[in-house]
């Protein structure tokens, strides 16, 4: 006698109703829209200033003074010209172009070692030490302002051109030792064992495997020194007192220091000191978003 097994019952699930497209699709070109018009905003709000700068370079004091209008209507050379001379652009621009030099040389020979030795070799307290590398991003650069001068002041460098680098090669060492560890993290570990395999020894495999792998973000690094470093006001003002030794940003300030504040010939000035920032971001942009980019997936 064969026994029959009854079929087991299965309830039927009820398909899950896909979302429309079309509702999808909508929702996504409107949050795009809306971030779009944010954007758009944000950044006719950023370059108007910088518009009204270049407006006002060419502009007579009168016309600046008169204002409502962006675009002059007399457009003028005379006053860059006056301002040039005034500003005695190239002894100044010598000064800042020695100081930002020697800043951006600083940082990127002692911190792309430091960050090599953080990204690949192995030694007692390193990651105590990398964590406080990063942590003193979250610390103001006001706040030693005051034990910095005292220092200088101390070690008789205040005043001088040292006692300027010396502090912005130490105040970048967080975001370098950050970017660049993370790029030489990025290099696959196959070609520095390939390289010791072939006899060489840790400088030769860090400079001849890393840093040109790391050019991205060693360029990324040098802007980011760079142009702070150009624009710096703070220590400078702080520290500088002859004026044989000033940068740009503090010969700026000279021109408004007058008792007729001449806006026009301010904003020229302004023009001036800020043309080598924008060349220099755009012959090297291409390189400073690689190496942004590549540092942070790093």
């Amino acid at each position: 006698m064969t026994d029959t097994i009854a079929p087991t019952a299965v309830e039927a699930v009820p398909a899950r109703s896909p979302r429309p497209a079309g509702r999808w699709t909508t929702g996504v070109v409107v949050a795009r829209t809306v971030v779009g018009l944010l954007l758009a905003g944000y950044a006719v709000v950023s370059l108007y200033p910088f518009l009204w700068m270049v407006s006002a370079a060419f502009k007579t004091q009168q016309e600046v003074i008169a204002g409502g209008h962006l675009i002059p209507h007399d457009p003028t050379l005379g006053t860059l010209v006056d301002t040039w001379n005034r500003l005695h652009f190239f002894d100044y621009f010598l000064n800042s172009l020695k100081v930002t030099v020697a800043t951006t040389l600083g940082v990127l020979v002692i911190y792309s070692a430091a960050s090599y030795a953080f990204a690949v070799l192995h030694f007692p307290g390193r990651a105590a030490l990398y964590r406080l590398f990063i942590a003193l991003l979250f610390v103001p650069g006001v706040v030693t302002l005051l034990p910095v001068v005292l220092l200088e002041n101390r070690l008789a460098i205040l005043g001088t051109h040292l006692g300027l680098v010396l502090p912005f090669v130490n105040g970048s060492a967080p975001l370098a030792v950050l970017l660049l560890t993370n790029a030489f993290r990025s290099v696959p570990a196959e070609l520095r064992d390939s390289a010791r395999v072939d006899g060489a020894g840790e400088f030769r495999i860090f400079t001849r495997v890393y840093l040109p792998l790391g050019r991205p973000a060693l360029v990324t690094i040098a802007l980011l020194t760079a142009i702070p470093t150009w624009n710096e006001y703070l220590l400078t003002r702080v520290s500088l007192n002859d004026p044989a030794t000033y940068t740009l940003p503090i010969a700026l300030q000279a021109l408004k220091s007058s008792q007729v504040v001449q806006y026009n010939s301010l904003m020229a000035g302004a023009l001036i000191v800020v043309i080598p920032v924008i060349i220099l971001f755009l012959a090297a942009q291409r390189y400073f978003v690689n190496g942004l980019t590549g540092a942070i997936k790093g």
